[in-house]
């Protein structure tokens, strides 16, 4: 395995990690920036792979039988004024649409930055009896908030997600999808996009505006910064009694539903990036990679060549592999290092001498090992070297997140293991917010989540030293 950087372009990672974030989204053709300021236009190589982040979690949806809807984008205030907590949550977010055409709206319409209350408006039409339930509906689309400070896929004022909203019959039914979809999320992030996970609840100054409990998933970047992936939430019945739903049950008597909601966005490309990502650009997990393996003929002009990667190219996308054959004239060095930035999991080369000797060269790009592999034998050395490098991610961002992750049993302790770099701390906590104020003003990492596997570091508080209640995970966080 070589050292040497093939892509001269990036910034260091270890020098400027914003830097190299924002060259990787750049000249990795991810993104474009817009004359919009803080939106970003996703270019087809980045939206192909949220393409495909798309596909396997809607599959996964649907699988445990939620449908898809679509919702307006516009919300009237005194819809969104309904419920408190909420609007007053997302107000210094929101942007507002004040006129249609010259003439002023008799009332001022918000762009949507989440639908609760549209979702809530439908449900108090269709929702009747029992029988009506549960309403597992999900919706892919864009929302808007107005961020004072953007980034490109991790904090920008248009993005894509998906938002799920059910309601359900009995508080235990909601509280079961709440935590079945945050499972869902996890399994994902771990499998799909080999990105090792902490499960957990928000505390209670972290809640989503109007839930009752907010869980998350929440991960640890490669410069020891955390990244919240996704989130789940149950809001009880108090959505549904701002809103009027009623329905009646098997006894006749008219009772609320209780209600989740749970999403994910455009964010998490960001995750990928900043996960797996090295000095030589994007390292893609396989299964969103847009091309997961690219053959390149070496000596292209010599006999049999060309024929050869051709023939390669269509055996593994027969099996199912997306897959590209380079054939321009640029030459094997500077198609070597586009698809190392485009983070492509396989490289396949073949060459006169391969030819010869019934071969090929595979190299996978987390590691860039290169081997050698028989003809004959490609379908299934494709297949397991793909699997191959979805394990060597993971494993390795893992290791990351062990190497970074810090048991404190006091304030002090929190500062000083963190004078060799940001990670996760995990510290016992007493419950008190004052407390959990506290310490993110004395060592600048902020409560991540109340782990669901809980333990015991300590029987006191990391700040006051008062009897502990919970473990949680602390970080600085994007």
């Amino acid at each position: 395995m070589s050292d040497k950087k093939m892509v001269e372009q990036i910034t260091s990672m270890d020098v400027d990690f914003a830097q190299w974030y924002t060259d990787i989204c750049l000249k990795a053709d991810l993104i474009d920036y817009s004359s919009v300021k803080g939106c970003m236009i996703i270019r087809p190589y980045g939206y192909a792979i949220w393409e495909n982040i798309q596909r396997i979690l809607d599959t996964r949806f649907k699988e445990l039988g939620h449908e898809n809807v679509y919702m307006p984008m516009f919300i009237p205030e005194s819809l969104l004024n309904k419920e408190k907590d909420h609007v007053e949550g997302f107000a210094p977010e929101v942007a507002w649409v004040t006129h249609g055409g010259s003439e002023k709206l008799t009332e001022r319409l918000c762009v949507r930055p989440t639908s609760e209350t549209l979702f809530c408006e439908h449900y108090q039409h269709i929702i009747r009896s029992y029988r009506d339930l549960p309403k597992l509906y999900n919706q892919w689309c864009s929302v808007v908030r107005w961020e004072k400070t953007t980034r490109p896929f991790l904090r920008s004022r248009e993005f894509l997600w998906q938002e799920g909203h059910t309601m359900h019959a009995t508080a235990e039914e909601a509280r079961a999808e709440t935590v079945q979809m945050l499972n869902v999320y996890a399994d994902f992030h771990e499998q799909d996009l080999a990105i090792p996970v902490v499960k957990g609840a928000k505390t209670p100054s972290d809640k989503f505006a109007g839930a009752e409990d907010t869980y998350a998933i929440e991960a640890l970047m490669h410069d020891g910064k955390a990244l919240q992936a996704a989130t789940s939430h149950y809001f009880g019945d108090g959505f549904a009694r701002a809103f009027d739903i009623t329905y009646s049950d098997k006894n006749n008597q008219l009772v609320h539903p209780f209600q989740t909601s749970w999403g994910c966005t455009t964010r998490m490309i960001g995750g990928i990036i900043m996960t797996h990502g090295d000095e030589n650009g994007l390292v893609l997990p396989p299964a969103v990679a847009p091309i997961q393996a690219v053959v390149i003929p070496v000596a292209a002009h010599k006999p049999g060549v060309i024929e050869a990667a051709t023939d390669i190219a269509d055996r593994i996308k027969a099996v199912g592999v997306r897959v590209k054959l380079d054939d321009s004239d640029n030459s094997p060095g500077w198609k070597y290092a586009e698809y190392e930035m485009k983070g492509v999991p396989l490289r396949i080369e073949i060459g006169p001498r391969d030819l010869e000797a019934g071969q090929c060269v595979i190299v996978t790009r987390h590691n860039r090992e290169k081997t050698i592999v028989a003809l004959a034998d490609l379908e299934k050395a494709v297949a397991e070297k793909l699997q191959a490098v979805r394990d060597g991610m993971y494993a390795k961002a893992l290791a990351n997140r062990e190497a970074r992750t810090y048991d404190c049993k006091t304030i002090d302790e929190i500062n000083e293991k963190l004078t060799a770099g940001d990670g996760f701390v995990r510290a016992m906590w007493c419950g008190d917010e004052a407390c959990e104020d506290k310490v993110k003003e004395e060592t600048g990492v902020g409560s991540r989540c109340v782990p669901l596997e809980q333990e015991t570091i300590s029987d006191v508080c990391v700040c006051c030293g008062r009897p502990a209640k919970q473990l949680v995970f602390w970080g600085k966080a994007y």
